[in-house]
C-alpha cells in the first residue's frame, strides 16, 4: 500500500477523474517498434513497461502497462510542448488502480484550462502544467523543462518546482555508455524528488522504492539507488546535526500537564515529569519535582504528555522517511517489509546519532517466486530456500519475518518454526488458498491488515485468489454479509485469543477506499493536514472510493466497512491485542486510533494500541512505551487535551526521543510541512 517514498504519479499512474467510463485498453495507443521502452522494476521483479515516442506531427506519446500484484494500470497520454518545453496541450486516458485516468490540459487565447479529476481549473497562461497521473515517464517533461530553465518554474494547478544537480557519474553498459546527472527536484513532495538525466538534459531514469529505467539498463537500478542513498544520507545527517545538540539533551522538567499513563490506561491531570540523561527520572503531582540545575522548564498547562507513538506498520526505507515519522511523533516503529540492506544502513546511522529516526523493529518480506510476488521481497522457490531466507534475515539483526500472499502454504510452517527457533516474530498477509486461521496454526504470531482477518468468513473463491485484487474486493463485496457473532467467527476469535495472536488492522486504508464516493477528496486521514503540505504532494492525496464492480453500490462498500469496524470491536473485547499501524506516510496514525475509538474502544484503549501494546509485542516494554521512572524518555508534548480529543495528538509542541527534546514546529518544517495540522 504504502506510497511513502514511491513517486506516486510516476509509478502508480494515479490520476482518476469522475468521468463516465475509462478508455479501455484495446482503444489506447499502440507503441510503434521505434518507441523507447522503459521497465518498471523493483529489487526482485519487473512489473510493467512504459513507452515514449514522437508522433508524425511532433507530439510526445506515452503508454503504460503495469500489473502490481494484480493491480492493473493501462494508460496512455499525448503531450504537445512549445519551443520552451512547456506543455500547451495534454490528454491522459485509460484506467488505473483508482479508476478512470482521464485528464486534460490546454492553452488557448492566452488562457490555460485543465481537468484532473479533482477539479476543473482555468488561469492565465505562463506556467507549467504538472499532470497528476498518466505514464510515469511524463515526469521527464518537467525535469527537462527545469534543466533548460533558469530558476524555479511555477506550476498549474499550484506550487512551484526547482531542480539542482547532486552528482554526475559515468555509466558503462553494453547498451551504450551514459554520462548521467542525478538531480533533485524541490517543491513537489515533502522530500526532494530524484531524477536521472543524460548529459543532454534528457530524462533517463527514476529510482526509488521502485524504479523506471530504459530497457537494457534495468540492471543498474540498485547501483543508482545506492548513489541516491549516499547523497540523501548527507542531507539528512546535516538536518540531524541541527537537532542533536547539547542544548537539546539538557535536563527537562514538564510541569502542570495532563499525563497519559499507558500502563494503567488512564489520563492523570496535573502531573510533572523530569527527564535527565535520556531517562525519565521522576514522575509526580504538579509542583512536586524540583528541577535540577540547568534544566529546561516547560509549563504544560493546557497540554498533554503522552508516550512517544508507535506506528506498527511503517514502510520506511530512507532517512527522509525516518525524519518525517519522527516529526509525526513516532519515537518507535515497526517496518514490516524493509529491505535487509536498507535496515542495516539506516540502523547503523541511527545508532551512531547521524540521522533523526524512530527506533526501528524491522521485518523483511518473504514470498514465493511468482508472477504476483511482492516487490522488494526475498523470493524463494523451495521450503529449504524459505528457511534459509529466515536465517539471512535473522543474521542481519532484524526483528521478524513477514510472509506474503503468493507464498507456498506448505512452506509456512517450517519457515515459521525456524523463525521462532531464532526468537523472531512471524507476521504477514495470508497466502492465497489459506484462511487466517490456517496461517495462525502454521505459525503466524500476527495477522497483518484487517481484510485478511475478515477473510476467515469469506467465500473460498476469494480465499483462493487473495494474492490478487480479491484481497480488497472480496472484503468489499462480501464483508457486509458476514455475521460477526456467528459460531464460526466466535470460534475464530477465541482461537486467536488462545494463541495470543496479534492483529495489525490498518483500518484507515479501508475507510478511504470503502466510504468515499466517486468524487475526489482528501480522505479523513489527510484532511487535518490540508494546507500544510506541498501543493503537489497534497494534490496527489486526493482520491475517490475504490472503483465499483460486480453491480455493487457505494452503500454496499460502506456496509462492508462497518462490519470491519465491528470486527475490531469484537477482537478487542475478546482480548486480541491490536497494534495501530498506517501502511502509509505515517501522518495517518492518529486517524487509525481515532477509528479504534469509533469501533468501540475507549480513548485510553485506542492510545495504548500505539504506545505500550506495540512495545509489549516487540518485547521492549520494560524500557519504553509508557511514562515511568527508569524508562527511556520517549515523550510527546501536545497542544490540547488528548483525554477529550485524540486528534490533539496531531498538534505536537515537543518530541522527546531518548531524552533529546526537539521543537515540533522545527521538525515539521524540516520534514516538509509548513505548519500545524488542524
Amino acid at each position: 500500500m504504502r506510497t511513502r517514498f514511491l513517486l506516486a504519479a510516476l509509478l502508480a499512474g494515479t490520476s482518476a477523474a469522475a468521468f463516465a467510463e475509462p478508455v479501455p485498453k484495446d482503444q489506447l495507443m499502440v507503441p510503434p517498434e521505434s518507441a523507447q521502452e522503459y521497465l518498471v522494476v523493483s529489487p526482485t521483479n519487473t512489473h510493467g513497461s512504459e513507452w515514449m515516442w514522437t508522433t508524425d506531427d511532433g507530439a510526445l506519446a506515452y503508454r503504460k502497462s503495469q500489473s502490481l500484484r494484480g493491480w492493473i494500470t493501462e494508460t496512455d497520454a499525448l503531450v504537445r510542448l512549445d519551443d520552451h518545453g512547456m506543455p500547451v496541450s495534454l490528454e491522459v486516458r485509460g484506467v488505473t488502480t483508482e479508476g478512470d485516468a482521464a485528464e486534460t490540459f490546454s492553452i488557448a487565447d492566452g488562457s490555460a484550462t485543465w481537468s484532473d479529476g479533482i477539479a476543473d481549473g482555468e488561469a492565465p497562461a505562463g506556467k507549467f502544467y504538472l499532470n497528476k497521473g498518466g505514464p510515469g515517464i511524463m515526469m521527464g517533461t518537467l525535469a527537462e523543462a527545469l534543466y533548460d530553465h533558469e530558476g524555479p518554474l511555477d506550476l498549474y494547478p499550484g506550487g512551484s518546482a526547482s531542480m539542482r544537480l547532486a552528482k554526475e557519474i559515468h555509466l558503462e553498459d553494453e547498451s551504450g555508455d551514459q554520462h548521467l546527472g542525478l538531480y533533485y527536484i524541490d517543491g513537489l513532495d515533502t522530500q526532494p524528488r530524484p531524477v536521472w538525466l543524460t548529459a543532454d538534459g534528457d530524462f533517463f531514469a527514476y529510482v526509488g522504492y521502485m524504479g523506471l529505467l530504459p530497457k537494457g539498463y534495468e540492471e543498474h537500478y540498485l547501483s543508482l539507488k545506492a548513489i541516491q542513498e549516499e547523497i540523501a544520507g548527507e542531507e539528512v545527517r546535516a538536518v540531524a546535526a541541527q537537532f542533536l545538540t547539547d542544548e537539546a539533551r539538557k535536563p527537562l522538567l514538564i510541569d502542570n500537564v495532563m499525563l497519559f499513563d499507558a500502563d494503567a490506561g488512564a489520563f492523570v491531570a496535573d502531573q510533572a515529569v523530569m527527564v535527565e540523561g535520556g531517562k525519565i527520572v521522576a514522575v509526580g503531582p504538579a509542583g512536586s519535582i524540583a528541577p535540577v540545575k540547568g534544566a529546561r522548564l516547560i509549563d504544560g498547562r493546557g497540554k498533554s504528555l503522552v508516550p512517544g507513538l508507535w506506528d506498527s506498520h511503517a514502510h520506511v526505507d530512507d532517512g527522509y522517511g525516518m525524519l518525517q515519522n519522527l516529526a509525526y511523533g513516532h519515537t518507535s516503529h515497526r517496518s514490516p517489509g524493509m529491505g535487509i540492506e536498507d535496515y542495516v544502513r539506516l540502523e547503523k546511522a541511527r545508532k551512531a546519532g547521524e540521522i533523526l529516526a524512530p527506533e526501528t523493529f524491522a521485518a523483511q518480506i518473504i514470498d514465493a517466486v511468482h508472477p504476483l510476488s511482492a516487490q522488494g521481497a526475498t523470493l524463494v522457490d523451495s521450503e529449504e530456500a524459505a528457511i534459509e531466507a529466515v536465517r539471512e534475515i535473522h543474521d542481519a539483526g532484524m526483528w521478524g519475518v513477514k510472509f506474503y500472499t503468493s507464498m507456498n502454504p506448505d512452506w509456512i510452517a517450517p519457515a515459521a518454526a525456524e523463525a521462532h527457533r531464532l526468537g523472531m516474530h512471524v507476521a504477514g498477509h495470508i497466502p492465497a488458498t489459506m484462511r487466517p486461521l490456517d496461517a495462525v496454526r502454521a505459525g503466524y504470531d500476527e495477522i497483518t491488515h484487517l481484510n485478511f482477518a475478515i477473510m476467515q468468513a469469506l467465500p473460498q473463491s476469494v480465499v483462493d485468489v487473495s494474492n490478487t485484487a480479491a484481497r480488497f474486493e472480496g472484503p468489499a463485496q462480501y464483508g457486509k454479509d458476514v455475521d460477526l457473532d456467528s459460531d464460526e467467527m466466535k470460534a475464530f476469535i477465541a482461537e486467536l485469543v488462545e494463541r495470543g495472536t496479534i492483529v495489525d488492522p490498518t483500518i484507515m486504508i479501508f475507510e478511504g477506499w470503502m466510504t468515499m464516493g466517486d468524487e475526489r477528496a482528501l480522505a479523513p486521514a489527510y484532511g487535518p493536514y490540508a494546507g500544510t503540505m506541498p501543493v503537489v504532494f497534497e494534490r496527489g492525496l486526493y482520491a475517490g472510493g475504490y472503483p465499483l464492480f460486480a453491480d455493487l453500490k457505494r452503500k454496499d462498500f460502506a456496509a462492508s466497512y462497518a462490519k470491519m469496524l465491528g470486527l475490531i470491536d469484537r477482537l478487542h473485547e475478546a482480548g486480541v491485542p491490536l497494534v495501530a499501524g498506517t501502511d502509509g506516510y505515517g501522518m495517518e496514525l492518529v486517524r487509525e486510533i481515532e477509528l479504534y475509538e469509533q469501533a468501540g474502544l475507549s480513548k485510553e484503549e485506542a492510545l495504548r494500541s500505539a504506545t505500550i501494546v506495540p512495545a509489549e509485542v516487540v518485547g521492549v516494554d520494560e524500557r519504553t512505551g509508557s511514562i515511568r521512572v527508569g524508562k527511556e524518555a520517549d515523550l510527546l508534548l501536545v497542544d490540547g487535551d488528548v483525554s477529550a480529543d485524540l486528534g490533539a495528538l496531531r498538534r505536537i509542541d515537543l518530541v522527546v526521543s531518548d531524552g533529546v527534546a526537539m521543537d515540533g514546529d522545527a521538525l515539521r518544517k524540516a520534514a516538509g510541512f509548513s505548519g500545524r495540522s488542524k
